[in-house]
C-alpha cells in the first residue's frame, strides 16, 4: 500500500526503510541548521528522533528556522519541531527535551541509546562536550560548523575536522579536539570567509532584544550575534541529514 515513504522506498528499498524506521537519532540544537536537518530525517522515515534545545522561538528566527512562524513565536523550539514531525510522520517516536547541552548537563543524557548524534549546537563548549562523550561511547556523530555570516550555500562541504580551513569555529574545534585526543570528526563546514554583520542600533538585538518572555539565554547575554539568512543554514542542515541517512543505511548493513 502506498504511503508517505513510497517514493523513498524506491531508492532505499524495503529493508532500508525498516532500518531507518528502527533507527534512533539525537539532534542537539533545533535552530536554523538543526530544524532543516530534522525535516529531512522525518521525511526520510527515521523513526526515533530526540530533540535537545532550551530556546524559545523569537520573531527574529522566522527568516531562517523552519518551524518558526508568527504563530509559533514564544513556543519552545523542540515543542514546535515535535509537532511538525508528528504531522509528517505520526508513527515517529519523538522526544522533546528543553535543555542546553553543556558539561554540567551532559550526565542527564544517555548517549548510548542512539544510533547517531547530530551536533547543531551554536556554542563551542557544548559542541566539544558532545563530541567527547560520543567518542567515549563510540557513537557516530556529525557536527555543523559555522553557518552564520555566510552567503554562499554552494561553498558548504563535508570533511574531517582536521582537513578544514578558513572557518573560525572549525579552527577552535580542531585545537580543542586535538588536546583531548579526538582523532577524527565528520563535519559540514564552509570555506567562505565570514561576512561582518551590518548592525545598527535599530536592528541590534543587544539594544532592542525581543526574546520571548521566559527565554533563559537572551541575546543580550550572548558574546556575539551573527547575521544569517534562509538558505545557508538550510543547506547545511540538509547536507547533515543526508550524510546521517546514508551512514545509517551503511552501518545497518555492515
Amino acid at each position: 500500500m502506498l504511503d508517505q515513504f513510497s517514493r523513498s522506498e524506491l531508492i532505499f528499498g524495503k529493508d532500508g526503510m525498516t532500518k531507518l524506521h528502527n533507527a534512533k537519532v539525537a539532534v542537539f540544537g533545533v535552530g536554523g541548521v538543526g530544524g532543516y536537518c530534522l525535516e529531512v530525517l522525518a521525511r526520510s522515515g527515521v523513526g526515533g528522533l530526540d530533540l535537545f534545545d532550551d530556546d524559545k522561538i523569537c520573531v527574529t528566527n522566522i527568516n531562517r528556522q523552519l518551524h518558526a512562524t508568527h504563530k509559533t513565536v514564544g513556543q519552545y523550539k523542540v515543542d514546535a519541531a515535535k509537532e511538525r514531525i508528528s504531522d509528517i510522520n505520526p508513527n515517529a517516536r519523538v522526544g522533546a527535551y528543553k535543555m542546553f547541552y553543556l558539561p554540567d548537563t551532559s550526565p542527564l543524557v544517555n548517549l548510548t541509546q542512539y544510533d547517531y548524534i547530530i551536533d547543531a549546537i551554536d556554542t563551542v563548549t557544548g559542541k566539544i562536550e558532545l563530541v567527547v562523550r560520543a567518542n567515549e561511547h563510540d557513537i557516530p556523530i556529525i557536527s555543523s560548523m559555522g553557518a552564520g555570516n555566510k552567503m554562499d550555500a554552494a561553498a558548504l562541504e563535508i570533511s574531517d575536522i582536521y582537513a578544514t580551513t578558513v572557518c573560525p569555529l572549525a579552527k577552535v574545534m580542531r585545537h580543542e579536539l586535538r588536546k583531548r585526543g579526538i582523532l577524527r570528526l565528520k563535519v559540514v563546514y564552509s570555506r567562505e570567509p565570514v561576512i561582518p554583520p551590518k548592525e545598527d542600533t535599530q536592528t541590534s538585538c543587544r539594544t532592542s532584544c525581543v526574546c520571548p518572555q521566559g527565554t533563559i539565554r537572551k541575546c543580550t547575554d550572548r558574546r556575539r550575534i551573527p547575521g544569517s539568512n534562509a538558505f545557508v543554514p538550510a543547506a547545511a542542515g540538509i547536507i547533515l541529514a543526508g550524510e546521517v541517512i546514508k551512514d545509517l543505511l551503511t552501518l545497518s548493513s555492515s
